[in-house]
């Protein structure tokens, strides 16, 4: 790492036709294509670091195009010199006095923000010789705690309360690690509630899952009341009352609508309400989750929290019983760590976004450290398993009997097969060209 210098960047635009299908389709997204801006950072060692965000068809170009302007703050950057002041480097990204202005922290310049650092990470991981979720581990307190920008959120934490919490629940941590290597990370999965899929289909994704060993199953819920209690009810009278159910509202709601749909639903024994209304609206969720408490009703939401200051505020207005970190939404590896001291402290249980391309591999690494460095436990905590796209990657998830099982490869999981580039580079992939040619899709508009 000693020499190592930053000389280059690859940004590419890739794409999935997911709305074939109707994957992913939602009460607020009917037809995503999953994609992804994906960095490839180049240094003079040979070393490369991959990182990407997550997006849904258009506008990728959008954000592949604010990587390529971020990306002069770290090219020329000696790579000890960055991880040895991480946090710096993480506010120079975030607070350029020209680019913050098309934020600040939030929207596609963070976006881009989180695809950098997610490519830094992998890069230091790989260097390291460890999978991510070891490297953070095996970091002393004052190491991990110093990629953090505390700017905003010390009436929360500080750096050195989240030193100390480190150092507290540092016993125990090699037993911690067997156990995770052995048995893995619990999941659950939202294969079974797309939209779009028909009752048949569901049913049969229901029993396809439960043979998988799966406990805990999310649907997509909103758009009709009448067709989601129909939909909850198929999906109990095959899943049985002893396993979870979870429904996903993607912020279609209004506060006072929310409330009284999810009311409606309280009779298939719902875990939780997921983006019940605007991702946005901190009291909102507050006044649904009082609503729903007695219930049995959690709020979950953090999918499309913007930053730190936002999840700051549902925790401390205890808007949320489930925070939901996502591992591209917010600005990469060094904000979620910041999101995960201050869940732990107000006790909040962290239950990660994941299910578009690359979310399920990067999401296990930092859900993985959690366990084992900071929280301890896997108790009413549980990541979210989508399987599409795995395929795609050099080192993809390893589910079995539902629970993710360790990576052992170096980095952040996040490197794609070349052939999958070739093909799904938009637009002039193989596969984009002959969907162009065959009328599948429209070719792209200058």
């Amino acid at each position: 790492m000693e020499n190592a210098t930053i000389t280059d960047a690859i940004v590419k635009d890739l794409r999935f036709p997911t709305s074939l299908n109707a994957d992913g389709t939602d009460a607020m997204h009917t037809d995503p294509n999953y994609s992804c801006a994906y960095v490839i950072i180049v240094t003079n060692t040979g070393f490369e670091g991959h990182g990407m965000t997550f997006t849904l068809g258009r506008g990728t170009e959008v954000v592949t195009q604010a990587c390529k302007s971020l990306f002069r703050l770290v090219k020329g950057r000696n790579v000890k010199e960055i991880y040895s002041d991480f946090a710096s480097v993480w506010r120079a990204l975030t607070s350029d006095s020209q680019m913050r202005w098309i934020g600040p922290e939030k929207g596609v310049s963070h976006l881009a923000t989180a695809a950098i650092i997610n490519a830094l990470w992998d890069l230091w991981a790989r260097i390291e010789g460890k999978p991510l979720w070891k490297l953070l581990v095996d970091l002393t307190p004052e190491q991990l705690v110093s990629t953090i920008d505390f700017r905003y959120i010390t009436d929360v934490i500080t750096k050195d309360e989240a030193v100390a919490i480190l150092k507290s629940n540092a016993q125990g941590k090699e037993e911690r690690e067997k156990v995770l290597l052995k048995k893995g990370y619990p999941a659950y999965t939202t294969q079974v509630g797309w939209m779009g899929y028909s009752d048949e289909k569901v049913k049969d994704l229901c029993k396809k899952y439960l043979e998988l060993g799966f406990t805990a199953f999310k649907v997509k819920v909103g758009i009709n009341l009448k067709e989601d209690i129909k939909r909850c009810r198929l999906i109990r009278e095959v899943i049985g009352y002893k396993n979870k159910l979870m429904v996903d509202a993607n912020q279609i709601w209004e506060v006072e609508e929310a409330i009284d749909w999810v009311k409606r639903l309280a009779e298939f024994k719902i875990t939780w309400i997921e983006e019940p209304t605007s991702p946005d609206d901190v009291l909102g969720h507050a006044r649904i989750a009082a609503e729903l408490e007695p219930y049995g009703i959690g709020v979950a939401t953090g999918e499309m929290c913007a930053n730190r200051v936002m999840f700051k505020q549902l925790l401390q207005a205890r808007a949320i019983k489930y925070c939901q970190i996502d591992s591209a939404r917010i600005g990469g590896v060094n904000e979620i760590l910041s999101v995960y001291f201050m869940a732990l402290k107000l006790g909040v249980p962290v239950c990660p976004h994941a299910g578009g391309v690359g979310l399920c591999e990067m999401v296990q690494h930092l859900q993985m450290w959690d366990f084992v460095a900071l929280s301890g436990t896997s108790e009413n905590r549980v990541i979210e398993y989508v399987d599409q796209q795995h395929e795609h990657f050099e080192d993809p998830t390893n589910v079995q009997n539902a629970h993710y099982m360790p990576p052992t490869a170096p980095g952040y999981s996040t490197k794609f097969k070349k052939q999958s580039v070739a093909e799904y580079e938009y637009p002039n992939g193989v596969a984009w060209q002959h969907m162009f040619k065959e009328g599948i899709f429209p070719e792209p508009v200058d």
